[in-house]
């Protein structure tokens, strides 16, 4: 049996190293940083499973293959199918109506029904209600994909994997610039938050001018603020603009957000092709699975799908980029 080798413990590394276990092939993983955490930009994201809002400002594919996502997360961690929450200042009602006609698969929803879904939101008199949406604990996401690559007998090798290796899988992002030279990095900030005073079940998103702001609920208190999207590479430091925009967000949803504990800071690059869409490239005897952009758990699987198609069955996916493989 073919030995193959993925590069990379990521979310897109470990959903290919998932989707080939799955077709019975043989796997190993090499990543220098160890287990998923801290280093690696997939510790770092909403988990949010939102095809139909992110299809606001993406590609058609995201809404298409994003709408998979839900089913094949629920095989290997918790999902939380409770749906999306989109609202907005009262300055802001103009970019609300935008978002609802840009986007599918929501109703309308007032002041009575939002807090009837999210008691501890009471500022907001008009929003959008997605209800098909989902989200994972993505840290809990990648250590249950982990546990479950061992428990099938895959070895985890906290090494550089050998050069000129045969059949190789490489998910490195931002780290396989050298090759893939048209990947850029967006710098995204997020904060982990603890707030036992405000309880809520689901994203809540609050349209921004600059960006799209979110609140992701963790359990006990605890809540995730994302995320910033800024063309930068410079990953050192969180911008104090950007700090005051995610707590003020926060704030606006329920002012007692104003005495949350600030319990982590996450700055991260995220890779991203052009256009914002993930590729797969075949380059000599490695494939490269990159480009996941700010919509990793949501086309992970997808990307996971059309790399197993390629390296075992050579079936091009509409990932597959045929002009530079």
């Amino acid at each position: 049996m073919t030995l193959w080798s993925v590069i990379g413990s990521g979310v897109a590394g470990l959903a290919v190293a998932s989707d080939l276990v799955a077709r019975g092939a043989q796997v190993q993983v090499f990543d220098p940083g160890g287990p998923p955490g801290p280093h690696g930009c997939s510790w770092w994201a909403g988990g949010m499973l939102a095809p139909w809002c992110e299809y606001e400002n993406a590609e058609e594919p995201v809404l298409r293959l994003g709408q998979q996502a839900i089913d094949w997360w629920s095989d290997k961690t918790p999902v939380y199918r409770r749906g999306t929450i989109v609202v907005a200042n009262t300055r802001d009602l103009p970019d609300l109506r935008r978002f609802a006609r840009r986007t599918a698969g929501h109703v309308e929803v007032d002041r009575n029904k939002i807090a009837e879904l999210e008691p501890d939101m009471k500022a907001f008199g008009r929003g959008l209600f997605f209800e098909q949406e989902a989200h994972v604990d993505p840290r809990q996401a990648l250590q249950d994909l982990c546990g479950q690559l061992k428990d099938k007998g895959v070895e985890f090798h906290q090494n550089l994997a050998p050069p000129q290796l045969d059949n190789t899988i490489d998910c490195r992002g931002l780290h396989a610039r050298e090759t893939l030279h048209d990947l850029r990095g967006v710098k995204g900030e997020m904060l982990v938050i603890r707030c036992p005073d405000v309880v809520l079940t689901r994203p809540v998103r609050l349209l921004h001018p600059r960006m799209p702001l979110y609140i992701v609920p963790r359990g006990d208190g605890i809540y995730m603020l994302g995320a910033t999207m800024i063309e930068s590479e410079d990953s050192s430091r969180i911008t104090a603009r950007s700090m005051l925009e995610l707590l003020s967000a926060a704030y606006a949803v329920n002012p007692a957000f104003g005495e949350a504990e600030v319990l982590e800071i996450g700055v991260d690059l995220r890779p991203a092709f052009p256009d914002n869409l993930p590729r797969i490239r075949r380059l000599g005897r490695t494939i490269y699975a990159n480009g996941l952009y700010r919509h990793g758990y949501l086309l992970a699987p997808a990307l996971a799908r059309g790399v197993a198609d390629l390296a075992l069955e050579n079936k091009h996916s509409e990932m597959v980029d045929e002009d530079r493989a």
